[in-house]
């Protein structure tokens, strides 16, 4: 039976026994315990698994050491799925503190391993919105790197920051407008579709773009935009008439 078959007492019921055990478990350096829940099938119980980790790490300090050792040799694990969950796990605590667990994205990001790149993606997200500094300046790092893949999956990561912070992210975003990799460039038109509807954020996106050099994909991106305002239009800011109007008001 998985997590959200159960009801909502007994999901709760469940996720406290999962943090008292692997509680324990960091205490007594037993790695079975914690890779018990890691390996899981079930997407849920491996998101309270790291939630837990997350939260151990955080309000036990004396234990910190002692779980960044079992992640390092969970991080080793052949399966997969415990490697991914050790990913997610290390991005609960970067979002406190990057400095400690930056090797983990290092290590992360090669992975052969689809779904460990991805909880990479979506650890460089939350750790991104919420401790911007050193999750940005890491992310710089990669723009440039000579693996397309690379260079998308950072691309994709630092969205999240973006959608709140467009300034933060856009001097980083505009290092790949001259990519010649169509999914790093179907990326990049992508994330600045994404950072562009909340309040006040198409201003700060179009002012921007305004200083880009390649208008082939500004033209994109501005299409994007436009068509993004009407996709999301229950969350947008403005409505994607009052978007078309300011672009045009705003962009020669």
């Amino acid at each position: 039976m998985g997590f959200y078959d159960l009801s909502k007492s007994e999901r709760t019921q469940l996720a406290d026994t999962i943090y008292k055990e692997i509680s324990e478990a960091v205490s007594n350096s037993q790695l079975n315990g914690i890779r018990h829940y890691f390996s899981d099938e079930d997407t849920y119980i491996r998101k309270t698994a790291y939630l837990s980790i997350g939260k151990l790490y955080k309000i036990t300090e004396k234990t910190q050491t002692e779980i960044l050792e079992i992640l390092d040799i969970l991080l080793k694990s052949d399966n997969p799925k415990v490697r991914q969950t050790t990913i997610n796990a290390a991005g609960e605590i970067g979002m406190q503190n990057f400095e400690v667990v930056r090797h983990f994205f290092d290590v992360g990001l090669f992975d052969d391993h689809h779904s460990v790149r991805n909880a990479v993606i979506g650890s460089l997200k939350k750790m991104g919105a919420k401790n911007p500094v050193p999750t940005l300046k890491w992310a710089k790092g990669y723009l440039e790197h000579p693996e397309k893949e690379i260079r998308r999956e950072i691309c994709h990561g630092i969205e999240l920051r973006g959608r709140t912070h467009p300034q933060d992210v856009l001097p980083l975003l505009k290092k790949l407008q001259h990519d010649e990799t169509s999914r790093v460039r179907n990326t990049l038109i992508h994330v600045l579709g994404q950072i562009a509807y909340k309040k006040g954020c198409l201003e700060t996106v179009v002012g921007t773009l305004k200083s880009w050099d390649n208008i082939e994909l500004v033209k994109l991106a501005l299409d994007e935009i436009v068509d993004v305002h009407h996709r999301y239009k229950n969350f947008a800011f403005l409505s994607q008439q009052q978007a078309i109007t300011y672009i045009n008001q705003n962009f020669n």
